[in-house]
């Protein structure tokens, strides 16, 4: 008998009903491959069907494998002016909001979920400590299918971790840092491998560089994510434009996701056109291929049974819906994924940083002296035009860029809290608060810089060199 909705179909988003029209999909298949009884298949191709319909009549397009509905990443702040709506792919974030992206908008219309208090509390009682601070102030705020990860994790089976890098420049900044921030801390309590793709590739069919320089960025930035403190016996580092042609595991699954996703899919995802290159359509099953555990023989045995959680900022969600599409017509695991929200430029949560204007960066090569100016003369203030009616009316922490940028790196809650009240009452001034986030930034880089001063080429050659790790699969 085929399943009945769990809740009315009116309800589920676009792409939540795509979800669904996927998963029962791959149910008909099972059950035709499992030749299972005739008016059982029925069944479950009549709800196919009905949802197929609901589908078209909720988004007015026809169900295509592989195709989410083609306005994901337009969302609607509940006006028709254009200048109000948000635009998110995985290379612009723009919104005419001061207060940035509205995220919740962003789950409903990605079809995730909402990291809330009952999963903040689950991961708490599985790992037997404190959970980390970009959870509780809901940096990492959206997922797909953590609870899997948890019940994994609860019954001693294995998984691991895949998070990334685009090195676009020579120099990274403190944006670029969450990502390795938070996997590292999922590492250690979790105690699972973790691989790190650098996308010098990538970079190469984007930007106006040579191979060359790609390839020196991705060394150059496998520096500072080697400086956040990896474990090396746990962690395998790799540039796609080495890796891709040692491994054969690698390839074969690039090759399985491109036989499985059409040019017309990718240009419904991506938004590529008939004038990019062939390398920019084909990208994607590049970052799609380290979610399987067999792209790593040499870590996991051969294995293809290991699910991978991908922490990774929501813009990068597109290429990983069109993976979780593919992956169970291949025969692999859905990767599992863990969303953050964007670091906003110091002139506001309008867009998110840039490595190529460096006053909108906070960058980990900056003297303390350039953190000081930078913020003192860029960070945008929810500050009041002058003294008398900011300690009148107060200031607006929504959109006070020190505030925010203290939300990620200012450790202590109850102090987070002191500052938001002080500041909100007027009693906090928007120079004194610049003042604390500079007391927090420049010893933060500074340490940075010192570990990085360490690490060596042959450290970063060790990282890179693809190995066995400390873990038996």
């Amino acid at each position: 008998m085929a399943d009945s909705p769990n809740c009315d179909l009116k309800s589920l988003s676009p792409l939540q009903l795509f979800e669904r029209v996927t998963e029962q999909g791959e149910k008909v298949r099972a059950l035709k491959a499992g030749k299972a009884p005739k008016d059982e298949i029925d069944a479950a191709v009549r709800m196919l069907l009905s949802l197929k319909l609901s589908y078209k009549t909720t988004t007015g397009q026809d169900y295509q494998a592989g195709l989410p509905p083609r306005d994901l990443v337009l969302i609607n702040n509940g006006t028709t002016k254009e200048e109000d709506e948000d635009f998110v792919d995985p290379w612009t974030v723009q919104t005419s909001n001061a207060k940035g992206v509205d995220y919740d908008k962003l789950i409903v219309r990605f079809g995730s979920s909402k990291i809330d208090t009952d999963l903040i509390n689950r991961i708490e009682r599985a790992i037997g400590q404190k959970p980390h601070r970009f959870l509780r102030r809901g940096i990492f705020f959206s997922h797909r299918d953590m609870d899997q990860i948890l019940d994994a994790y609860e019954n001693k089976k294995s998984f691991y971790l895949y998070t990334g890098r685009g090195p676009s420049s020579q120099a990274m900044h403190v944006g670029h840092l969450i990502p390795f921030i938070f996997t590292k801390w999922l590492q250690e309590v979790f105690d699972v491998p973790l691989v790190i793709q650098l996308t010098d590739d990538e970079k190469y069919l984007w930007k106006d560089l040579t191979t060359e320089s790609a390839y020196e960025y991705a060394r150059e930035n496998a520096k500072d994510i080697i400086a956040c403190g990896f474990d090396i016996n746990k962690t395998f580092i790799f540039s796609d434009l080495d890796y891709l042609g040692t491994s054969t595991g690698f390839y074969k699954n690039i090759v399985k996701v491109q036989k499985h996703v059409t040019f017309n899919q990718v240009k419904g995802i991506f938004g590529f056109t008939d004038s990019d290159c062939i390398g920019k359509i084909s990208f994607p099953a590049i970052q799609a291929a380290p979610s399987f555990s067999s792209s790593f023989p040499q870590i996991f045995n051969d294995k293809e049974n290991i699910q991978c959680l991908i922490p990774c900022a929501i813009d990068q969600d597109p290429y990983f819906r069109m993976t979780r599409d593919v992956a169970p017509r291949i025969g692999q695991p859905k990767p599992a994924l863990l969303h953050s929200v964007f670091f906003p430029a110091l002139q506001g949560a309008q867009t998110k940083m840039s490595a190529s204007d460096p006053n909108s960066s906070i960058f980990l090569t900056d003297t303390p002296k350039q953190i000081k100016t930078k913020i003192n003369k860029h960070a945008f203030s929810g500050g009041r035009d002058t003294i008398e009616e900011h300690r009148k009316y107060g200031g607006n922490c929504d959109v006070d860029v020190s505030f925010m940028y203290l939300t990620f790196f200012l450790e202590d809650d109850d102090r987070l809290e002191q500052l938001k009240q002080a500041y909100t009452s007027g009693e906090l001034l928007t120079g004194e608060l610049k003042k604390v986030l500079i007391e927090t930034l420049q010893p933060l880089i500074a340490a940075h810089q010192e570990r990085r001063k360490q690490v060596t080429d042959e450290m970063v050659k060790q990282f890179m060199t693809p190995r066995k790790l400390a873990f038996e699969f």
